[in-house]
């Protein structure tokens, strides 16, 4: 079986930091480049915690693309009561060498997918602004692009944002809204699946027998994480969302799956931003998606760490 290529479409994050290492650390996937977008912190952040990411694990020859800073209609809203101030919660890493691609992350996308059609499999872990925006410049990204997967979105769950919306959706629902209804070939991993996930203090201790700049990391990020999810939600351990989308790419039955029409509510409201599922087909459309909707948790979280133990093994 020839790997993956793979484009990560995201904002670094604590999680997103995770979903990165894991795609270094998987031989099914190749990871080709990361375009960064606003979210957990601004675009110019974001777009520095991924550089630095990747040359801790000793791979700054993977190029990033900074992209959008702005949500298309809404205002901006970063979290650093989730992801600290920098986005890596407690980590502190050094100022990476390399520098950003010159291309914007969007225009990165269009430029790959179209060159390599039906080869390309996109990653979308943050707010969807950079390929909303490539769906509007170049269309035909919709045709061309192997297959999407998005981690947003809460169908039958509680909102992590608002009581409705999960925060990658509501950060910039009218982005989310272009993507869900452009065609493309998606594979949606909400909150009903990923709040199923968590990392709990054994699984970081587990990891901690390996004295690494890996698990420095991972502790030292995930750490702030644990916080928050304690103080703001009463879960002990906290939710890796980000990892577990990539690692669908190539272990897809860690989920089961339903073929649904989803929306994403974009009116101004209580509302904004939420995500629902068609269950009944009230409304006689085809189906948009494949949505996770089950999972096994620890058959991921067993990856996760074996993947991550063998990674803080090759780097020193």
């Amino acid at each position: 079986m020839n790997p993956k290529h793979i484009i990560l479409d995201t904002d670094p994050g604590i999680d997103d930091a995770l979903a990165i290492l894991l795609a270094l650390a998987s031989p099914e996937v190749v990871l080709d480049g990361i375009s960064a977008v606003h979210g957990n912190a601004s675009a110019e952040q974001v777009t520095t915690n991924a550089l630095s990411i990747l040359e801790l694990a000793n791979a700054s020859h993977i190029p990033v693309y900074q992209g959008c800073d702005l949500p298309l209609v809404k205002e901006s809203l970063l979290s650093p009561e989730t992801h600290g101030n920098s986005g890596l919660g407690y980590a502190n890493l050094s100022a990476p060498a390399t520098k950003p691609q010159i291309k914007h992350g969007s225009d990165y996308l269009i430029e790959q997918i179209m060159s390599h059609p039906g080869e390309i499999t996109l990653v979308a872990i943050g707010p969807l602004t950079n390929v909303a925006i490539a769906i509007r410049k170049e269309p035909r990204i919709v045709q061309n692009v192997k297959e999407v997967f998005v981690m947003g979105g809460a169908i039958k769950h509680q909102g992590n944002t608002t009581p409705l919306a999960e925060y990658n959706t509501f950060v910039d629902p009218h982005s989310a809204h272009i993507v869900f209804h452009s065609g493309m070939p998606i594979i949606l991993t909400p909150l009903d699946v990923t709040y199923e996930c968590i990392f709990l203090k054994e699984d970081l201790n587990r990891l901690l027998k390996i004295d690494s700049p890996i698990t420095k990391f991972i502790s030292d990020s995930t750490r702030f994480y644990m916080e928050f999810h304690d103080e703001y939600q009463k879960i002990d351990g906290c939710v890796i969302n980000d990892p577990m989308t990539l690692a669908l790419t190539y272990m897809p039955e860690i989920c089961d799956y339903q073929d649904l029409y989803v929306d994403v509510d974009i009116s101004t409201g209580v509302g904004l931003g939420n995500t629902f599922a068609d269950f009944y087909n009230y409304e006689k459309k085809k189906p948009n998606m494949k949505v996770a909707m089950g999972v096994r948790p620890r058959m991921f979280m067993e990856l996760f760490l074996e993947r991550m133990e063998k990674l803080a093994k090759t780097i020193s």
